[in-house]
């Protein structure tokens, strides 16, 4: 691992549960000890993207989270009047501008592994700021990957 932290298997399970078997909407790590990937909350499928801001930003105002996200929206198809539901996986990297620098580091050098660990995400973003994580925000970005 680049950055020395390992990811544990209850991660990896926990995003095969998301991407494949539908189990939960979202899941929320932490880096525990500096050195290990943790899952610190998970989202029951009915979940909302205003449950997971909550839970993303529960620890603080000042701490790193990574997550991911199975995001669903309503898309119209080009030249039609009806609409079909899309999803989305998306990875975040959630680091406040509060945070410590140290954490920062940490958690932006680990999120590349995360990136080549969870195969099939369609979006990685990396917000600092809520506006940059709010449901507008991320659907703009996932919208635009859209094929008219």
């Amino acid at each position: 691992m680049a950055s020395g932290i390992n990811l544990s298997r209850e991660c990896q399970q926990v995003f095969e549960q998301i991407r494949k078997l539908k189990q939960h909407r979202y899941a929320v790590f932490v880096i525990q000890d500096e050195r290990e990937i943790k899952v610190e909350a998970l989202g029951v499928r009915e979940a909302n993207y205003d449950d997971f801001l909550t839970h993303l930003q529960w620890a603080g105002p000042n701490q790193c989270r990574f997550a991911v996200y199975d995001y669903a929206y309503q898309h119209q198809c080009q030249g039609t009047m009806s609409t079909c539901l899309k999803e989305k996986l998306i990875l975040m990297l959630w680091c406040p501008t509060l945070a410590r620098i140290k954490d920062k580091m940490l958690y932006s050098s680990t999120f590349a592994v995360l990136k080549r660990e969870f195969p099939g995400v369609q979006k990685c973003i990396q917000a600092t700021e809520p506006e940059e994580a709010c449901r507008n925000a991320v659907e703009e970005q996932l919208r635009s990957l859209d094929r008219e």
